[in-house]
This record gives C-alpha cells, sequence and structure tokens, in this order.
C-alpha cells in the first residue's frame, strides 16, 4: 500500500517537473520581471522633487530591477528626467447642503529618457484617476482612503513606466 503512495508523489513530482519546463520553454515570465536595457545599467533619475509617492517608488523599482541609480548625472548611462509628478483633486458631486460627496483623483507623470548622445525615449505622458466618495462624518477614514488611492496610483504610473523602459533597445 505504501508504495502505491510514494509512487503517486513521484508522479505528481515529475508532472509538476514538467509543467514548469512548458511554462519556461515557452517564455513565460512573471509580470514586471523584464530586464532593462543594458544603456539604463546606472541611471541618473532626474526629479523635482524625490519625496513624492511616484519618485520614492520609481527608485526603488529601478534598483530592483538591477539598475544602479546614480547620484551624479555625469557617471550615468542615461538620464530619466521626470519633468511632471502632480497629483490634483476634483470635485465631483455635492450634497444638497454643499458639500462634496464624490472626489477624482488624477496622478499625472510625465518623463524622458536621454542617452549621453541621444534620445532613447521622447516625452511620455502618464495619467490616472480614480474616484472616491466623501462623507463628512468620516473625515479621516476619507482623507486615508485618499492616500491609500494616491499611492496605489503612483505605484500603477511605476508599473506603466518600467515597462516602457523595458521595451527601449
Amino acid at each position: 500500500m505504501r508504495a502505491g503512495r510514494g509512487g503517486r508523489g513521484l508522479v505528481g513530482a515529475i508532472g509538476f517537473v514538467i509543467v514548469i519546463m512548458m511554462a519556461t520553454a515557452c517564455g513565460f515570465r512573471l509580470a514586471g520581471n523584464d530586464p532593462l536595457p543594458g544603456i539604463l545599467a546606472r541611471p541618473y533619475l532626474s526629479v523635482k522633487d524625490p519625496y513624492t509617492d511616484f519618485a520614492r517608488e520609481f527608485e526603488h523599482q529601478l534598483n530592483s530591477a538591477g539598475a544602479l541609480v546614480q547620484t551624479v548625472r555625469a557617471r550615468s548611462t542615461a538620464t530619466i528626467d521626470v519633468t511632471q509628478d502632480v497629483v490634483q483633486q476634483r470635485t465631483l458631486s455635492v450634497s444638497a447642503r454643499n458639500i462634496p460627496t464624490e472626489y477624482e483623483l488624477t496622478y499625472t507623470i510625465k518623463f524622458a529618457v536621454q542617452a549621453p548622445d541621444h534620445e532613447l525615449l521622447g516625452p511620455q505622458t502618464i495619467s490616472l484617476s480614480k474616484d472616491y466618495s466623501f462623507e463628512e462624518d468620516e473625515l479621516l477614514a476619507k482623507e486615508h482612503e485618499a492616500d491609500i488611492l494616491r499611492r496605489q496610483m503612483a505605484r500603477d504610473l511605476v508599473a506603466i513606466a518600467m515597462r516602457r523602459l523595458t521595451s527601449l533597445k
């Protein structure tokens, strides 16, 4: 009886290995694991405010992708110039008492990539918007919700920007 169980475990392990081999053979990779091109091995990240949600997450993702972000432009292989990093809040609706009940957050970034002798990627503008409801009675909770939405939009913008960077050749 034990031999039967061991045989099933071996068959399962072999099946698992075969599935993994087939997935890697077809070129399957987890999302976000595309390598950066060599020209971005040592980028200089030019941002107006290094403490925005986008700037911090972008630098983190560049480092995670294997880039050595430079502090001096002259030592870099390319410059990533973030010229716009703006969050805007707009009122979408108000109550009968003229109190906002719904807002729209819009996070917009604009960046370009320059090699020492030529442009690698022209100006790219990416914008994301999210709506959220607002209740005056839950002011702190709703402000916290807006902060969470802003940080998530920054992560999503970084993911889009990183995909565009990995597509450079």
